[in-house]
C-alpha cells in the first residue's frame, strides 16, 4: 500500500509528459497545414489577379484590332476612291490627247488651206494687166519716135494643186471615182497626196488609191497602195480598211496564206469595227487551212 502511494506521482507525471509529447506533433503539423493553406489561398488570388489581367489585355488586344480593322477598311476604300479618280482623270487625259491630236490634224490642214489660198492670191495679182490696143501703123511709113516694142507678158507661177483648197482638191479627186473614172481618180488622188500629205485625208486618199487599183481589177497594185497606206498611216482612221481591203485584194489574186493572215488581223486588231465582220465574212469564204505536219 505504500509502495503504490509511493509511485502514484510518477505514474503521473509520466502520463503527463506522454499527453504533452502525443500533442507536439499535432500541433506542428495543424500549422504546417495552416501555412499551406494560406500559400494556396494567395496562390489562388494571384492566379485570379492574373487572369483579371489577360482578360484586360484580351479586351484591349480586341479594341486595338477592332480600330485596325477600321482603319484598314478606311485605306481600303481611300485607295479605291484614288483609284476611281486616277481612272477617271486618265480618261480625261486620254480624251484631251485625242482633242489635242485631232485639233492638231485640223490646224495643219487649215494652214494647208490658206497656202493654197494664198498661192491663188499670188496668181491672181501676177496676172498680166490688160494692155492697151496698139495702133496699127500705115504701111510703109516709119516707127514713130520713142516707141518701144511690147514688153513680154509676165509668166504665171505655178500654183499649189490648180489653186485648190486641200478639201476641193480631194473632193474633185474622189468626184472622178465615184462616176468610176478610176484612173483619173488614181492620178487626182495621188496628186493630192502629194500636195497635202499631212491632211486630214490624207489616209483616206491613200487607201482610195488601192480601191481604184481594185475596181480596175489590178489587185497586185492595191496590195501595194493598201501597204503603202498601213506604213505611212498607221494611225490613220483608214488604216482598217486598208487591212480589209488588202485581205480581199490577197484573196483575188489566190494568196490565200497571205489573205488569211491579213484578215484575221483585222479581227484581233479591231474587233468593235465594221471592217471586222467583213473580215469574218471573207474568211469563211477561204478553203481551209492545209494542216502543217
Amino acid at each position: 500500500m505504500i509502495i503504490m502511494k509511493h509511485h502514484m506521482p510518477a505514474l503521473a507525471l509520466a502520463t503527463a509528459f506522454l499527453a504533452i509529447l502525443a500533442q507536439s506533433p499535432l500541433s506542428a503539423a495543424d500549422k504546417e497545414t495552416r501555412q499551406m493553406m494560406a500559400d494556396i489561398r494567395m496562390l489562388q488570388e494571384q492566379s485570379q489577379e492574373l487572369q483579371n489581367i489577360l482578360g484586360s489585355i484580351a479586351e484591349a488586344l480586341k479594341a486595338v484590332n477592332g480600330r485596325l480593322d477600321q482603319q484598314t477598311d478606311a485605306t481600303r476604300k481611300s485607295f479605291a476612291d484614288q483609284k476611281v479618280t486616277i481612272d477617271a482623270v486618265s480618261g480625261d487625259l486620254r480624251v484631251v490627247r485625242e482633242r489635242m491630236d485631232d485639233n492638231g490634224v485640223r490646224l495643219g490642214s487649215l494652214t494647208q488651206e490658206v497656202d493654197a489660198l494664198r498661192q491663188t492670191v499670188l496668181q491672181i495679182n501676177i496676172a498680166p494687166a490688160p494692155r492697151e490696143p496698139d495702133v496699127p501703123a500705115e504701111p510703109g511709113a516709119p516707127p514713130v519716135a520713142g516707141a518701144t516694142a511690147p514688153a513680154a507678158a509676165p509668166v504665171r507661177a505655178p500654183a499649189l494643186a490648180g489653186g485648190l483648197s486641200p478639201t476641193a482638191a480631194y473632193a474633185q479627186a474622189m468626184a472622178d471615182y465615184y462616176i468610176g473614172q478610176y484612173d483619173l481618180a488614181v492620178a487626182g488622188l495621188e496628186a493630192y497626196i502629194r500636195d497635202f500629205p499631212k491632211s486630214e485625208q490624207a489616209d483616206d486618199a491613200q487607201v482610195n488609191v488601192g480601191n481604184s487599183h481594185f475596181q480596175l481589177g489590178k489587185y497586185d497594185k492595191a496590195v501595194d497602195a493598201y501597204d503603202l497606206a498601213i506604213r505611212t498611216y498607221p494611225r490613220g482612221n483608214a488604216v482598217p480598211e486598208a487591212h480589209l481591203k488588202k485581205g480581199i485584194s490577197l484573196t483575188s489574186l489566190r494568196r490565200t496564206d497571205e489573205a488569211r493572215a491579213a484578215l484575221e488581223m483585222v479581227m484581233k486588231d479591231y474587233p468593235d469595227g465594221f471592217e471586222a465582220t467583213l473580215a469574218k465574212q471573207a474568211l469563211d469564204k477561204l478553203p481551209p487551212a492545209a494542216a502543217t505536219p
